[in-house]
């Protein structure tokens, strides 16, 4: 990659920052215009998991909000604003104890079980497939399906395919019309497993190779539909499941390869995570500080990527990312309900930042999860909905969809806490298709501006117009009494100044400019 930021490395000795706003020179670098910021990368996640599809996307019959069916209508119509590109669907841990042929035909009829990963509550199956895929055509969504291989089989797998994608006259494609869909679905997103390194199987990367090739030879094209299958990566910065998956996997049996990480406050899967809110600056240190691992751990998983697919064929997909801390007190901790803060928020803009700048490898992701669980976009309560900080930066920073990405070349100051240095800036830029140019900006001090001078060389433009998302803290949360305490606002910190754009950018901010 050519653009030059200054990530966190262990053992690197950065230079404190003066106790004023220190002044960054940035240059925006016209890139190769072949080189696109795929809009896969701003990806969500329809687990079966807690409130996130029973109570969030599918709800009571009787509950009195706009609704399509059982469909409830003001999530579809939040998402539907910020252009979701795609969404992976059932799980998750869930996906490997999911059995498809459950959740088709009529409702009553449907067998219910035990969701055994997540709160031991019992599953319906009155939201599957077809109700999967009418919430994609709402959401005008790319449908991403993962395939049980931790307990399914192949034949179930290749049935799902069949049932969904052809249109000869099968006893599978006369169910799927039977069940009021007369024309194929044409699904072509296939997660081959889930985390196969746990509770996709607790496998190895050997065994899982091999398990995956078979599962591949079955998972056929249809016409008009070309399969992606892709490959249940690595977890964390696992190296080996990385190296092995690329060296044993033919390149013409996988279309991408998965990369899952968490960004966890304390750093520790036993014990506490951290609190979702009321968490004080070191714990918000030291959160950011984790979470700008994303940085090195993708790049670690790429040029593993490189050794055997110079040509970049193989896409890396991060599809379970965001933060992860402890539930909120008196809440099913089986249900994963955490709040959603300023410093969520700031999370997100700076690893979409990471995504972006590494989008000649990464070409898709899934924020974990969409409603309701986890670093979600939407929480709600019974009628009750609201948007999170975390929606906000994904409605900043929809305009890099498919657009031309430009590197960016500065050198961040510092955050310093105690002991400790964290890069204080990071960003991102694209040119969209009608030639305006997209910058992202996150500052991650609390207390300090970043005054930059940006020069743009080969870039013509007349105005310049931003809008930003920031609060008194980053402790601060939407709450439903409250839903918008912290909301996207005009920025009016950027100006033009001869050929150069000069912006004065606020302590714990995500700002996204756009120049024309």
């Amino acid at each position: 990659m050519r653009y030059k930021h200054l990530w966190l490395a262990a053992g690197i000795q950065l230079t404190a920052l003066s106790a004023s706003a220190q002044t960054v020179q940035m240059t925006v670098q016209p890139g190769d215009p072949k080189l696109i910021v795929s809009k896969h990368i701003q990806g969500q996640f329809a687990e079966h998991l807690g409130r996130n599809v029973y109570g969030g996307f599918w709800v009571d019959k009787d509950l009195n909000v706009p609704k399509k069916g059982r469909i409830r209508m003001d999530i579809v119509e939040a998402l539907q604003k910020i252009h979701v590109p795609n969404l992976r669907w059932p799980g998750g841990c869930f996906a490997d104890t999911y059995h498809w042929h459950d959740g088709v035909g009529p409702a009553a009829q449907r067998p219910k079980m035990l969701n055994l990963w997540w709160g031991n509550t019992l599953e319906d199956n009155s939201f599957g497939t077809h109700e999967f895929l009418e919430l994609c055509d709402m959401l005008g969504t790319e449908p991403y399906l993962a395939a049980n291989v931790g307990s399914g089989t192949v034949q179930e797998m290749s049935n799902w395919m069949e049932y969904l994608n052809s249109d000869e006259d099968t006893p599978m494609v006369q169910e799927r019309k039977k069940n009021g869909h007369a024309d194929p679905y044409k699904v072509s997103w296939w997660g081959i497993g889930n985390e196969s390194w746990g509770c996709g199987g607790n496998m190895t990367p050997e065994y899982y190779a091999d398990v995956y090739k078979r599962y591949a030879t079955f998972a056929h094209d249809y016409p008009g539909t070309k399969l992606k299958k892709i490959v249940s990566g690595a977890n964390g910065d696992d190296a080996n499941w990385t190296e092995v998956c690329m060296k044993k996997i033919p390149r013409n049996m996988m279309w991408g390869l998965t990369l899952h990480y968490y960004t966890l406050p304390t750093g520790s899967w036993t014990g506490s995570k951290g609190a979702a809110t009321g968490f004080d600056e070191q714990q918000y240190f030291n959160t950011m500080r984790n979470g700008l691992q994303m940085d090195a751990i993708v790049t670690k998983h790429a040029a593993i990527m490189d050794k055997y697919d110079k040509e970049k064929r193989v896409a890396l997909l991060v599809d379970e990312w965001g933060i992860w801390t402890d539930v909120e007190p008196g809440t099913n901790p089986g249900f994963l309900y955490q709040q959603n803060t300023l410093r969520d928020a700031l999370l997100a803009g700076t690893t979409l930042n990471i995504f972006n700048n590494h989008c000649d490898r990464v070409k898709g992701a899934n924020l974990a999860q969409a409603v309701n669980v986890l670093q979600a976009l939407i929480l709600t309560d019974k009628e009750k909905m609201l948007l999170t900080p975390t929606y906000h930066v994904f409605d900043l920073y929809q305009v890099h969809q498919d657009a031309q990405y430009m590197p960016l070349d500065f050198k961040s100051p510092d955050y310093v806490m105690g002991s400790e240095k964290i890069p204080a800036l990071n960003a991102s830029a694209s040119k969209d298709k009608n030639g305006a140019v997209h910058i992202s900006l996150v500052n991650l001090d609390t207390k300090k501006t970043i005054n930059l001078e940006t020069a743009l060389p080969g870039v013509s433009w007349k105005n310049v117009s931003g809008r930003i998302l920031t609060s008194n803290s980053v402790s601060d949360y939407n709450t439903f009494e409250k839903p918008n305490n912290l909301k996207l606002a005009e920025f009016k910190g950027a100006k033009k100044k001869g050929g150069n754009l000069t912006v004065a950018l606020p302590p714990k901010s995500v700002v996204v400019l756009e120049l024309k």
